[in-house]
């Protein structure tokens, strides 16, 4: 699938894989700029985000609803799609962040646009 510059997509069909990532058909969506915890522990000689993998998804479950703009910004080394992604008008990057269940990563923040937008990864 070739992505555009800007969807609008219904909630409904995506499901989310966890606390960073969302499936939408056959793409992988990295929200940007963000780590959240792993699902099934952190792999030895890896430095992960703290937390619970599960909570953070659920977190992220709860806040997709309705209609999400998906803004990609560019495409990881894994193939994955990372785009600002929001649902109800909310950026879900700045709402995983704010509800405590992930880390801002300057590194992966391509143009520093979740800094921008978002105090909580300031």
């Amino acid at each position: 699938m070739i992505f555009p510059l800007l969807l609008t997509i219904a909630a409904s069909q995506c499901y989310v894989v966890d606390g960073d990532t969302i499936r939408c058909g056959s793409e992988r969506i990295r929200l940007l700029g963000i780590d959240a915890p792993e699902l099934h522990g952190c792999p030895r000689n890896r430095t992960c985000a703290p937390g619970g993998g599960q909570d953070s998804k659920c977190s992220l479950e709860r806040m997709m609803g309705g209609a999400l703009r998906i803004e990609p910004v560019t495409r990881d080394r894994y193939g994955r799609v990372v785009a600002q992604v929001y649902a109800g008008g909310r950026n879900l990057s700045c709402q995983q962040l704010r509800a405590g269940q992930a880390i801002y990563k300057r590194a992966w923040d391509n143009g520093r646009r979740l800094a921008q937008e978002c105090g909580a990864a300031r």
